[in-house]
């Protein structure tokens, strides 16, 4: 089948999914109350002593990389009750794309993203938090955060097509998030880490898109902080995207090749 009819039919399935969104408004709740959870702890029970305001600030990038990276369980959770409740066995039956149905649920799943992206926003706007650059770099930089949000829901459509059950794909959906995202530059320097895990944490691409976001918003790290250096730290923005094509072309054509393979059974 065509790009084309790929396309239409990710378009089909994603309306469907944004159907299910609106008449169940409860599956968001997770996707707005953790944005606001992380800001409270991350802003007021270390941020005192971290640097106060101007790390309030800096927290920002970090806190969207950080929930647009999480955000991606809901991919895998929701992917998998669709394949547990047989509503993928119909879409295996129909004449359609076997790439329009993973595709139209990573689109699906941008709702998500941007309903978080934001009410962090706006809880940084609450406690202080500013973009500084001009309209079309803070655009921009929305925009990079949106194509991650989307490169990284491909990693949770292949957690969910491996793990085919909706208890093991929230497990496995939520096991990598936690080191790959606090081993990073998302909440201090990648330079302050110890040993291997500073390299790791200055190739991490939740490094790349918190910097870039700091980068695209004109926000600072505190005095105190050890500024990170390296050719990810100083050409961030072209690393994060880069980062994010590189996740599609990894992740994708795997999840694709996976739902093809549950197809023929």
């Amino acid at each position: 089948m065509s790009v084309l009819t790929a396309v239409r039919d990710g378009g089909i399935i994603a309306q469907r999914n944004f159907t299910n969104v609106r008449r169940t408004p409860g599956a968001l709740v997770t996707g707005v109350a953790q944005p606001i959870i992380f800001v409270l702890i991350m802003a007021f029970v270390f941020g005192g002593a971290l640097g106060g305001a101007e790390y309030r600030e800096f927290l920002i990038g970090g806190l969207l990389a950080q929930t647009l990276t999480f955000n991606s369980s809901f991919t895998a959770v929701y992917l998998a009750k669709d394949l547990h409740h047989g509503i993928v066995d119909r879409f295996r039956v129909l004449p359609m794309s076997r790439v329009g149905v993973v595709l139209g649920r990573t689109w699906s799943d941008l709702i998500t993203s941007v309903i978080s992206t934001v009410v962090l926003v706006l809880c940084g706007l609450a406690i202080g938090w500013r973009a500084t650059t001009d309209p079309l770099t803070v655009t921009l930089t929305f925009l990079l955060l949106l194509l991650y949000a989307f490169a990284i829901a491909w990693v949770g459509a292949v957690v969910a097509l491996t793990a085919r059950s909706v208890e093991v794909a929230q497990s496995l959906g939520l096991l990598w998030l936690f080191p790959v995202c606090f081993i990073s530059g998302a909440f201090v320097s990648a330079d302050s880490l110890p040993g291997p895990l500073q390299g790791i944490a200055a190739w991490n691409p939740v490094t790349a898109i918190a910097t870039a976001s700091r980068q695209g918003f004109g926000n600072s790290a505190p005095a105190q902080f050890q500024e990170a250096g390296g050719w990810p730290a100083e050409n961030a923005m072209l690393y994060a995207i880069l980062c994010c094509l590189a996740i599609i072309a990894a992740f994708a054509p795997i999840a694709v090749s996976q739902y093809r393979r549950i197809s023929k059974r």
